[in-house]
């Protein structure tokens, strides 16, 4: 059986569906004077007091067990919510990372102290995480990873560089996966991953401006950075592993389909009014529902293997590289039938939000893996290679 017969159908519970209302009614509120083009950052926007109100409301760590701060409810549960926040373009930046895979990862491998420490401050939305994968050179060939901890009498040194780190300048912590024995020429053996704490000396976060002016992206500097001995996660040298478990639960959600649907929503409202509606822009909306919603689907699949404990490596792959086509395929399409239109009386603020996603639309193939490198796992799923 290949990964694509591994999917099945699947409906989210109705209790779960049955937290769209409360979500909507909240994001209406919260979301009412925020203009379409800074919604459209959502999950790259940071908004930590956001976050703490997210977490007053039980609706960070939803999946996780309540001795931990946690809602103790299933993936679907977090896949509600993770829809209607990207759907209203709700700025979640904050604590992305930290309730999406670094509290799981933790809980999965981490000791009890370090449950105790780190996973109900995530679920109060006050503590934020940050992932050290990608390094100059090693791109999304995790296995050639040069940053290295060494033990020593007080734990572990750490020195070397991680880059595209998001949001590494607002967190608190990052999970870095680090060689912890062996060379480069080991691969994947001799990986370790460590919680870092990024106010500790030696530690130099350093901002990347992308050409549409956010700096979400990080560059990271380890100088002889001293570590706890309970700095480490999980055994040493299991690393490979882990990371791909936590890879799983990065790029299977809804966040693989919909950086753009804030765009594609505005534009559609406006393609539904006399003066935006023309034969060109209905079949543009066909067009892009239909690759949309098979997606959905797809990305659904995955997450009830998640509730079963599965760890769906080549499915999540395959979502993630299609999801990532459609949501370039949005901003693409939208300018094309935007200034094709003889008048040119298009919103203004349509036209500031086509500009932002235009401009981030490709690190959308980038970010969770490159494309060639999700390409490469879907055909050994596929028994194509």
């Amino acid at each position: 059986m290949s990964a694509l017969d591994s999917l099945t159908l699947t409906a989210i519970p109705p209790e779960d569906e049955a937290l769209r209302a409360p979500v909507r009614a909240f994001l209406a509120e919260a979301l009412k004077d925020v203009p379409a083009h800074v919604r459209a950052k959502s999950w790259s926007g940071y908004d930590p007091e956001f976050s703490r109100k997210l977490g007053k409301q039980g609706w960070l760590g939803i999946t996780l067990p309540p001795a931990y701060g946690g809602g103790g409810r299933s993936a679907f549960a977090r896949y509600v919510l993770v829809e209607e926040f990207l759907n209203w373009g709700a700025p979640v930046g904050s604590h992305w990372i930290a309730d999406r895979q670094s509290a799981p990862l933790v809980l999965r491998y981490g000791t009890e102290a370090q449950k105790q420490r780190y996973v109900p401050a995530i679920c109060r939305g006050e503590s934020y995480f940050c992932i050290g994968m990608s390094e100059p050179g090693a791109g999304s060939d995790l296995a050639s990873v040069r940053t290295r901890a060494t033990p020593n009498e007080a734990g572990w040194l750490l020195n070397g560089q991680k880059i595209w780190t998001t949001n590494a300048h607002h967190c608190s912590h990052m999970i870095a996966l680090v060689r912890t024995s062996g060379t480069t020429d080991d691969r994947q053996k001799g990986l370790s991953q460590l919680i870092v704490d990024l106010k500790l000396p030696g530690v130099r976060v350093r901002p990347i401006t992308d050409q549409s002016g956010d700096a979400h992206f990080c560059e990271v500097f380890f100088d002889n950075v001293q570590l706890d001995h309970d700095a480490l996660v999980g055994a040493e040298g299991k690393g490979w592993e882990q990371v791909n478990a936590e890879l799983a639960f990065e790029r299977s959600g809804p966040e693989r389909l919909f950086s753009s649907i804030v765009l594609f929503d505005q534009w559609a409202a406006w393609a539904r009014t006399p003066a935006g509606r023309t034969p060109e822009a209905e079949r543009l909306a066909g067009r892009i529902v239909c690759a949309l919603a098979p997606l959905r689907a797809m990305s659904v699949a995955v997450t009830e293997k998640l509730t079963r404990g599965e760890s769906p490596l080549v499915e999540a792959a395959l979502v993630k590289d299609l999801g990532t086509g459609v949501e370039q395929l949005i901003p693409a399409a939208i300018a094309d039938d935007l200034f094709s239109r003889p008048d040119g009386s298009v919103p203004l603020e349509l036209l500031h939000t086509l500009d932002y996603v235009t401009q981030v639309a490709p690190s959308f193939s980038l970010r969770g893996g490159t494309r060639e490198i999700l390409r490469g796992m879907i055909a050994r799923g596929l028994g194509l290679r």
